[in-house]
């Protein structure tokens, strides 16, 4: 990659909602093949992402992981995101790591803790978010 791509200094919209579930998939330190599934379906098919390049989810994937490997990296990445997020599209954000989270069927503790983060990050209201979280449970349903 040029340094170009390895140090973006600003995300656009579409970029941002890529990094959040990209964090959400890493942060239990084992991205499983249906996160993976899940954020791709997401790009190719919600609205949001029509006019997005889908050649930018490997630069993406590979400053969230990047920035994981450093201290302050978490932080650094929600900076990035919500400068890069309109504020409407906070509870889009916070949705988009729902579905990512519970695509494998079971929430690790790393994995709550993000999406707390996230949460905090975006301020998200409680009564708000546990309703995106039940909608993402009733979605990701098995028999």
């Amino acid at each position: 990659m040029g340094a170009d791509e390895t140090n973006l200094t600003s995300l656009t919209p579409q970029d941002a909602l890529v990094a959040i579930m990209i964090a959400e998939s890493a942060s239990d330190e084992n991205m499983r093949t249906s996160e993976l599934v899940t954020i791709e379906r997401i790009v190719n098919h919600l609205p949001i992402f029509a006019n997005y390049d889908a050649d930018r989810m490997k630069l993406i994937s590979t400053l969230v992981l990047d920035l994981f490997e450093e201290e302050d990296g978490l932080d650094a990445l929600f900076g990035l995101v919500k400068d890069g997020l309109p504020e409407k599209l906070h509870e889009t954000a916070y949705a988009l790591a729902c579905d990512v989270a519970a695509a494998d069927g079971r929430l690790q503790e790393s994995e709550l803790r993000m999406l707390a983060e996230i949460r905090y990050v975006f301020n998200i209201d409680r009564l708000h978010g546990a309703a995106i979280e039940r909608g993402a449970r009733a979605r990701h349903m098995t028999l």
